[in-house]
């Protein structure tokens, strides 16, 4: 099979970080062509947004790309939304 594997789109909704990891260290993230220090950095600070792109070049515009970009935007809207006192 060539591109994302199935377990790591269903992993990445929930925890992208550590779907990042195993998938790097299993090199199931070979195939694309980020490289260098962006996606690294991409990784650490946002990896949603990291995500996000490794589903559209691997699927484009589709299902995955759009349950990944919910997933984003609940996690950001959520985490934002708590007020302090």
């Amino acid at each position: 099979m060539h591109g994302l594997p199935l377990w790591f789109l269903i992993l990445s909704l929930f925890l992208p970080r550590i779907s990042l990891v195993i998938a790097y260290f299993q090199n199931d993230l070979t195939a694309f062509s980020l490289s260098g220090w962006i996606p690294l950095t991409i990784a650490v600070l946002i990896p949603r947004a990291l995500i996000l792109i490794l589903v559209f070049e691997d699927r484009g515009f589709g299902g995955w790309l759009l349950a990944h970009a919910i997933a984003m935007a609940l996690t950001y809207l959520c985490a934002g939304s708590g007020s302090e006192r």
